[in-house]
């Protein structure tokens, strides 16, 4: 199956997002490393890490990684960008490998090849890009009944776990913190898609910031934005980067391609077998992250405490 040119310029910028990204967990990891040494920890409520330098340039390693996902999604499907993402779990297992001594066992490199193969898979066939000729048609399909139904769930389930959830399990329990990430996120990509293609046809010649809708789906992704920032601080300090890349990868992934398919109809072009192929490619991924989750510890010798537990829950030496 030949890619459109839309979908090469999608793919090239969700490649080039995944390098950023990727390195910018691990980045990220060793400013919040450097910040807890003389302050509160980001686990723990702390803002220290916002005097860190390094975390900055995580930070901004992440923005440059961002911006061109953000691209990416203007040229082509959820479907498509969206799994590319598996590419920045290998950037970042590697990268924790040979810096923060995040031990990457062999099976985790399998991991590392399937999450490649997953991803190959996904980008031969994937659907082409629907043409949208206005933020307004983003806007009609975002206020379906469907797509409504699911932004409210998501809301007052995340809503839910900051308010109920994070304190009494926050620490201990990952997921908690993965799972705000991941159903904001998904509503975020969504936004992110709107303003992509707005920004595509204002180039082109035809604003679209002289709607209001424009603005909506802004607005949307700054607020949802600084909400998973602050969150997935909070899982980067308190467990293994390791375990948090492809944890939050799976979620996000699911979450998002669910959401694209209630409110763009990915799929509704293609045919059973290219549907298929492409579940196959994404359980395939899925496999990779999962291998690279529960081969995280292997290695480890019996004396050496788990490293997803917080600092403050080990033993004192």
């Amino acid at each position: 199956m030949v890619m459109s040119e839309d979908n090469v310029r999608g793919f090239a910028l969700a490649l080039s997002s995944s390098a950023f990204i990727g390195s910018s967990f691990v980045i990220k990891k060793i400013g919040l490393k450097k910040a807890a040494v003389s302050g509160t920890r980001a686990g723990s409520g702390g803002f220290s890490y916002l005097y860190e330098p390094l975390w900055w340039l995580g930070m901004i390693t992440m923005i440059v990684g961002e911006v061109a996902n953000f691209a990416a999604y203007a040229f082509a499907p959820a479907i498509l960008v969206t799994p590319l993402g598996a590419l920045s779990i290998i950037v970042s297992a590697v990268l924790a490998h040979f810096i923060l001594k995040e031990k990457l066992h062999i099976f985790g490199i399998l991991g590392c090849i399937l999450c490649v193969v997953g991803s190959t898979t996904i980008v031969l066939h994937a659907p082409k890009e629907r043409e949208i000729e206005s933020v307004k048609e983003v806007w009609h399909l975002a206020t379906q009944p469907g797509f409504i139904v699911y932004s409210c769930v998501v809301v007052v389930v995340a809503i839910v776990l900051i308010i109920r959830f994070v304190p009494l399990y926050g620490q201990r329990q990952m997921i908690i913190y993965i799972g705000i990430c991941s159903l904001m996120g998904s509503l975020t990509v969504m936004s992110v898609k709107a303003v992509g293609i707005a920004l595509k046809l204002s180039f082109s010649g035809m604003n679209q910031f002289v709607y209001v809708q424009t603005w909506f789906f802004i607005a949307v992704v700054i607020i949802f934005c600084l909400v998973q920032l602050n969150y997935l601080n909070k899982a980067l300090d308190t467990f293994n980067t390791a375990v948090v890349s492809p944890v939050y990868y799976v979620m996000f992934t699911i979450l998002t391609i669910f959401a694209s398919m209630i409110m763009f109809k990915d799929w509704d072009s293609q045919n059973a077998s290219q549907i298929a192929t492409e579940l196959c490619g994404f359980v395939t991924i899925i496999s990779g992250t999962f291998l690279l989750h529960k081969t995280k510890d292997m290695g480890i010798s019996p004396n050496t405490e788990p490293s997803i537990l917080p600092e403050s829950d080990r033993p004192s030496q």
